[in-house]
């Protein structure tokens, strides 16, 4: 992550952080499983409930993490092929003057053979391995007349100016083969993290399922009954704001505000930033628009549209609608605004999740956002608590 990352604002995380959101049938509490009699191992030998809930929790966290670094390397190895490209078209039109240039002083040697002047050191020249060294020795360059020089001079540039390139195509090529084993590497892991998940889940009998979903289900009551809660507060805070500024065009306009230093001081012991602008609000309502349109398509790990996302390819996608460029992964869109609390989030803003940075959705109001949330999921509306309030990791304001 880059160096000029933003410290991490007091009062939106709290301990208890727990890993990404499972998929509908494993979205479990540890906490509710522990009291119940699946938190044992059945006399089968079968895992607990728990036990699976636990281990395809942390497999959908992990294959989260790998998804962004496959997506940070898929836009390394798109960049890195680009200039393999860009080089290989200079060397291959370097290559042609380099041509031009040699015929140029062959035709010069056939001269120089019909006349019978100085052919073995023309041939010794055009054979050579150095060419510059060549010439620069005096008795064959007085032998040469002004144009032969100028021919001379600009084969050795462009035989320097081809190699410094060859050189640098290499090198690229090289880079690049590198960057596609780590593409390789982490759609490998990704993949087999799913796939370990998926038959997991897949083992669950239909009661273990059903339990599940009632678990999940009380689970998502709980989410929005703290998107509840945050709405109420964003709803005061406003109110009070809004308040203030009443209050103080009243004072201006009796001139009780004019510079007199009778201001009581309301609300300076705060951190509130300013409301954002309404050039923000404009773009947060392109973002949206397009995000809303999306509700419904798959989810699907690297894809960045139109038929299917995953969490950062989604809000990549919202805020270009808006004509504001997002980095791809959640690594650098954390780095792409400017940090608020999440009591002050507004529309359009970014809500990131966990510690490494494995989730991002796209905040809506009234403590809701629209995400893309997973493997075998859609974009949805959904609550920003929707895994736990401890899996908040920070709100970012990306213009």
């Amino acid at each position: 992550m880059a160096s000029h990352r933003k410290p991490r604002p007091t009062g939106t995380r709290v301990a208890g952080i727990r890993t990404p959101a499972l998929a509908t049938a494993a979205l479990t509490s540890v906490a509710l499983l522990s009291q119940t009699a699946d938190a044992t191992p059945s006399d089968d030998g079968r895992p607990s409930l728990e036990e699976v809930e636990k281990k395809v929790d942390d497999l959908y966290r992990q294959a989260g993490s790998a998804t962004e670094k496959y997506n940070a390397a898929k836009e390394k190895t798109a960049k890195q092929r680009k200039r393999v490209d860009r080089l290989l078209d200079d060397v291959a039109q370097r290559t042609q003057k380099l041509n031009e240039a040699r015929e140029e002083l062959g035709s010069f040697a056939s001269a120089q053979y019909r006349t019978g002047a100085a052919v073995p050191e023309t041939a010794t020249f055009l054979l050579a391995d150095s060419p510059q060294d060549y010439f620069d020795q005096k008795q064959l360059m007085s032998r040469l007349t002004g144009r032969q020089k100028d021919a001379v001079d600009d084969y050795v540039t462009q035989q320097s100016e081809t190699m410094k390139k060859r050189r640098e195509a290499t090198e690229s090529l090289e880079t690049l083969t590198e960057s596609q084993k780590d593409l390789k590497t982490a759609k490998a892991t990704v993949q087999k993290k799913l796939a370990t998940a998926r038959e997991l889940l897949s083992e669950l009998t239909a009661e273990e399922k059903a339990r599940l979903a009632a678990i999940e289900k009380k689970k998502q009551q709980e989410a929005a009954r703290k998107a509840a809660e945050l709405a109420k507060q964003q709803e005061a805070a406003e109110r009070e704001r809004q308040e203030r500024e009443r209050e103080e065009a009243a004072r201006q306009e009796s001139g009780a505000g004019s510079g007199t230093g009778t201001d009581t001081g309301t609300g300076t012991g705060t951190t509130e930033p300013s409301a954002p602008d309404a050039s923000y609000g404009t773009k947060a309502e392109k973002a949206l628009a397009f995000a809303r349109a999306q509700i419904g398509k798959p989810y699907v790990w690297g894809a960045t549209g139109p038929g299917s996302y995953d969490c950062s390819g989604l809000t990549q996608a919202a805020w270009k609608a808006a004509d504001v460029s997002l980095p791809r992964t959640t690594y650098d869109q954390v780095n792409a605004g400017t940090t608020v609390p999440v009591s002050q989030a507004q529309p359009g803003d970014l809500v990131f999740f966990y510690d490494d940075l494995s989730h991002v959705g796209l905040y809506i109001g009234n403590g809701m956002m629209i995400h893309a949330p997973k493997p075998g999921a859609y974009v949805r509306e959904e609550s920003i608590y929707y895994d736990g309030e401890g899996s908040i990791h920070s709100v970012v304001r990306p213009a």
